[in-house]
């Protein structure tokens, strides 16, 4: 797979959207965190010596209206519904969101990693999806990685011999962070409270996940859309009245 030397940007990405993938979801909250290589290999900390989160960071969040309604189980676990985006006048996933993320990602160097958990089987095929809708892709040569099977690997090759109590562990992106840093997640359930989550677990295995990036990362060509958008979804809002 793709070298870790090649990433010299990681982009650590959260979505909330309207349900889980057999509810063909759209994304309603998208955040990004784009940290260079070099603060990933050289964290900071605090005078106890507690991780702190990178003073040098970029960052994008933005909320929008899906056409699809969220499903009651959604709504509750993010905070986020229809009707309070629509109250907050929030358009969908449209091409200003594409433009945004464009820019966004040509500030940083490249090539650029992708980083999100549980990404494989659900941020990058939603995103991939709403992209495909649009016609726009990620930059040539983006990496992926998904912090969620990653970090089982890493457990697994160190507890190889521990299997029954390795099956129990929880690897929630919550309970991972309650594990490292003995404290509740910040903001839960919201895109960039889950985003700031997922860099600091992310930080407090930076030198084991960093090594094996070849074996964990995907091309972002390799993923694939979570669903084919529907025809009258291609129009988008308000274009089939």
């Amino acid at each position: 797979m793709a070298e870790s030397s090649r990433c010299e940007t990681f982009v650590f990405l959260d979505l909330e959207a309207t349900g889980l993938p057999n509810a063909d979801p759209q994304i309603a909250e998208i955040s990004l965190f784009a940290i260079h290589r070099f603060s990933l290999e050289h964290p900071e900390r605090d005078e106890s010596g507690v991780l702190q989160l990178p003073r040098i960071l970029d960052k994008l969040t933005l909320c929008m209206c899906p056409e699809r309604d969220f499903t009651p189980k959604a709504s509750e676990i993010t905070g986020l519904s229809n009707q309070n985006l629509t109250n907050n006048h929030k358009p969908g996933f449209d091409m200003t969101v594409i433009r945004a993320l464009q820019e966004f990602l040509k500030r940083q160097e490249s090539p650029i990693c992708l980083v999100a958990h549980n990404g494989f089987d659900y941020d990058f095929p939603l995103l991939r999806t709403e992209l495909q809708r649009l016609g726009a892709d990620m930059p040539e040569g983006t990496i992926c990685l998904d912090t969620l099977p990653a970090l089982r690997g890493l457990d697994k090759a160190h507890h190889h011999s521990t299997r029954a109590s390795h099956g129990k562990k929880s690897y929630s992106l919550g309970n991972l962070y309650r594990q490292y840093f003995h404290d509740e997640p910040k903001a839960a359930h919201s895109a960039e409270g889950d985003v700031y989550t997922l860099v600091m677990v992310f930080l407090h295995r930076a030198p084991e996940l960093l090594q094996c990036f070849d074996d964990e990362a995907q091309n972002w060509d390799e993923i694939q859309p979570m669903y084919i958008p529907t025809a009258r979804r291609l129009g988008g809002r308000g274009h089939n009245a």
